[in-house]
């Protein structure tokens, strides 16, 4: 039986289980302690000493965040004494802080901005020498800051614990230490996988991701180009929050009408593509096994993941999907059936992905991602959630007054599998859809998977159709993807089909989603919160399996023909290649 400890925390009667930490304890009856550094479970190291209380009998101020309460224990979160050395320590990182926060991405968004407030801290109280860092932008989709950075080392944490890459770290001593990569290398240059999950976690403006909104809002004002986006499934969620809307608000209509506001020439649904990748996908999963090819097979949906494969288990290149990404297959196919059938020039056409992903930014450069011809990339740029809200704030549009939009035609019509892409498992549920059903010969009686539903790091499930076992497995994270693969590299385990989300719980929580602060990070579930109407608008979609949607019906009846035909090959197929962990 789980003991119970009994203590008070600024006079309150409070009873936690043993073991709590004081943080939690004073959470638990609606005490905030501010924190910096820490992140439960994974960088618990009472390093910023910004959350330090009183404990009766203690002969100094104690990290709450590590230290665990006892018996009888009183606590005093707030006292002239608290305040002042929180008040202490905020200023002495503010002394060797750029303190541009007008000019900040993370302005009003930043949490030593907010502490400082709270605090009513002096930023020149301290004096004296400053750093001088040099940003790094060699990346295509991250930049990093260290004169914003306060060394919480969250991001750290972050890559090396969760995301299992580690290609960031504290690099020299004392007064010159700063984060950044091995031997003062480059992002660029070393075997980062551009998941963007250290963005997520930064309390500063320290890591942003690349700002690509000036090169859209040219090619806007270009009356020579046609700029079409493409929305994906979880966008729709996310930029509710960029809003002031409730986590877990979808904003699909009003999202819409924004970015045809924005001067967007079409607004397409890249949902409509997701299903395209279903039947490319299904396809040759189905090929595979019938014909004894690579298995298991490995979605190739999430960039980041495919980056991971090529860079760190080339030998299992082969198992990926050739297929594109719904993004990379959204603009495959404005820049050729689309273009064909409007008399456009593909290179008078600007694609535009709206993601809630960094690693888009760095997929749509990869060789191979050309269906229109050599010099005409499919996706011309990638906007990330926060991207997009930047753009719609700085047009004066009132977000939330705006009326509900729909997608345009033909891409603008998608089934409830499509959308389900941006949830862990999602992939894999909307493929079992329609590769259960075709083996089966019949339509299913239940299309809900729910085996591979859920944020849990892996799951794994057995489906039966068609006379046979399909074996399934479903990881979200980098770490977890590892796990999964050392496994089967060991015989371990035996797989038909496996999905990897790069980011924890998918794309819903990716590094282009807009940034919670600390309190949220530790007490919320901010995956399942945004899953949740992800799912909702799955079951209340009239379309449920990607082979029943009617826009692919008509792509392939127009111009692919068949999926996986020479055709489809050429247009929504791409090839990987290995790579090397270090540039020369």
């Amino acid at each position: 039986m789980e003991k119970t400890i009994n203590l008070k925390i600024n006079g309150t009667a409070v009873a936690v289980p043993d073991g709590t930490t004081i943080l939690d304890a004073a959470k638990s009856v609606g005490i905030v302690i501010p924190t910096l550094c820490y992140m439960r479970k994974l960088n618990e190291i009472g390093a910023c000493r910004v959350c330090v209380v009183e404990v009766k009998g203690a002969r100094s101020l104690v990290a709450s965040c590590v230290f665990p309460v006892s018996e009888n224990m009183e606590v005093f979160t707030h006292t002239p004494k608290v305040l002042k050395s929180r008040k202490t320590t905020v200023e002495l990182l503010l002394s060797d802080h750029d303190k541009k926060c007008l000019s900040c991405l993370r302005n009003t968004n930043c949490e030593l901005q907010k502490l400082s407030r709270d605090l009513g801290c002096d930023e020149a109280k301290f004096g004296g020498e400053t750093n001088a860092f040099k940003s790094d932008a060699s990346s295509p989709y991250l930049v990093r800051d260290n004169n914003k950075c306060i060394l919480c080392r969250r991001c750290v944490a972050m890559c090396a614990k969760v995301q299992d890459v580690a290609v960031i770290g504290a690099n020299a001593r004392g007064f010159k230490t700063h984060i950044g990569c091995a031997f003062g290398r480059g992002i660029n240059d070393v075997p980062c996988v551009a998941c963007g999950q250290c963005i997520t976690v930064c309390p500063t403006g320290a890591l942003t991701e690349r700002d690509d909104s000036g090169v859209v809002s040219a090619a806007l004002s270009d009356p020579q180009k046609t700029v079409v986006c493409g929305t994906a499934p979880s966008t729709r969620i996310g930029l509710a929050e960029e809003f002031g809307l409730p986590a877990g608000s979808n904003v699909e209509g009003k999202m819409v009408s924004a970015l045809r506001m924005l001067g967007f020439d079409k607004v397409f649904d890249i949902n409509a593509t997701a299903d395209l990748t279903i039947m490319e996908e299904g396809t040759e999963l189905l090929n595979r096994i019938k014909n004894g090819g690579a298995l298991p097979m490995f979605t190739s949906c999430s960039p980041g993941w495919v980056k991971y494969v090529e860079t760190y288990y080339p030998e299992f290149i082969k198992n990926i999907s050739s297929c594109k990404s719904p993004q990379a297959m959204f603009g495959a196919v404005v820049k050729t059936y689309y273009a064909e059938k409007n008399g456009l020039n593909p290179a008078d056409i600007f694609t535009v992905g709206v993601m809630p992903c960094i690693a888009k930014k760095f997929e749509r450069l990869r060789d191979g991602q050309s269906a229109a011809g050599a010099g005409i990339p499919d996706i011309d740029a990638v906007l990330t959630v926060r991207e997009i809200a930047r753009m719609v704030k700085r047009r004066g549009i009132d977000f939330n007054s705006l009326p509900e939009g729909r997608f345009d035609t033909p891409l603008g019509v998608a089934s409830g599998a499509g959308f389900i892409f941006g949830a862990t498992g999602g992939v894999m549920e909307a493929a079992l859809r329609t590769v259960a059903e075709i083996l089966d010969g019949k339509p299913l009686e239940k299309v809900d998977f729910k085996a591979v539903r859920g944020t849990k790091g892996i799951k794994e499930a057995v489906v039966k159709a068609g006379g046979r076992e399909i074996r399934v497995c479903a990881a979200s994270g980098i770490a977890n993807a590892k796990a999964v693969l050392e496994d089967v590299k060991a015989g371990k385990a035996r797989y038909d089909f496996i999905e990897v989300m790069t980011c924890p719980g998918g794309c819903v929580n990716g590094g282009g989603q807009p940034v919670k602060n600390a309190v949220q990070l530790n007490y919320m579930d901010i995956p399942e919160t945004r899953a949740k109407p992800i799912y909702a608008g799955d079951a209340k979609n009239k379309i449920r399996k990607s082979h029943e949607n009617p826009v692919v019906k008509v792509l392939y009846d127009d111009y692919f023909g068949a999926p996986n035909s020479h055709k489809a090959h050429e247009v929504l197929h791409t090839v990987y290649a290995a790579r090397k962990k270090y540039k020369e």
